[in-house]
């Protein structure tokens, strides 16, 4: 690559979809084939699961990939100062690498599981990064879209109203913007699940809620709400949604 080539070469976000690597996208497989350097997020002692979607797509070279390591993931308290230290610092780091590999000459991809602007790590890169080389963002298929999808649920009719919701809201916060909407969709499960299904029952909606376990993935659960074992841990990839009951003709 010539250094003026190089230097109009953006830094990619590549949305990879919710899992099956079927629904990525024409141009997430181009730019996978194409990048010198792919980095992915992952936990300590971990293949991340962007990773593990693209060598479905472009198989495992180790030589092209870059870990990102987090930190912390569950350690620490998001609440905590100390949490947004560790993770500020440590997106510091990962744009020194990725810039240093641009400087190099090679065509740096990042990939993400779902799509990079839907609560995605890849932002938190991107708002440092823009402002000093050219990047461009693939967007994906979301999660919730192969989650209400994977459930055989349509999520909104007619003027419907659709909130997201993330679980690590407070209780009483989850089950007030529950009731105020038509439809709904919660992510970031995880340890949040009991405070989740104790919202939704407060806003009476555990009847039409369905959980949905990493939809489109090996291991896919859809189970309604109501009959989720007691006890049940939920995974990281994990979500709940409350279809809407809107006008249809």
């Amino acid at each position: 690559m010539t250094e003026s080539m190089s230097a109009l070469t953006p830094i990619l976000g590549i949305g990879l979809g919710p899992g099956d690597p079927d629904l990525t996208s024409v141009r997430a497989r181009t730019a996978l084939e194409r990048c010198d350097r792919l980095a992915h997020f992952c936990k300590g002692g971990r293949r991340g699961n962007a990773r593990t979607i693209a060598d479905a797509i472009v198989g495992a070279d180790p030589a092209r990939e870059i870990a990102m390591v987090y930190p912390v993931t569950t350690e620490i308290a998001v609440e905590d100062p100390a949490y947004a230290q560790a993770l500020a610092g440590f997106y510091e780091a990962c744009v020194a690498r990725l810039l240093a590999e641009r400087e190099a000459g090679r065509t740096v991809g990042v990939l993400c599981e779902g799509d990079p602007f839907f609560y995605g790590s890849w932002m938190h890169l991107w708002r440092r990064l823009r402002e000093r080389v050219p990047v461009e963002t693939i967007p994906a298929i979301t999660a919730m879209s192969g989650a209400w999808t994977a459930a055989d649920a349509p999520i909104t009719w007619g003027d419907d109203v659709l909130t997201v919701l993330p679980g690590t809201l407070p209780a009483a916060e989850l089950a007030r913007r529950l009731r105020d909407t038509d439809a709904a969709v919660i992510m970031k499960l995880g340890r949040n699940w009991p405070k989740v299904r104790d919202a939704l029952a407060e806003a009476g909606l555990t009847g039409r809620a369905v959980y949905v376990e990493r939809a489109t993935m090996a291991g896919e659960r859809v189970i309604p709400v109501a009959e989720v074992p007691a006890g049940h841990v939920a995974p990281y990839f994990s979500l709940v949604i409350v279809p809407g009951d809107g006008r249809r003709p």
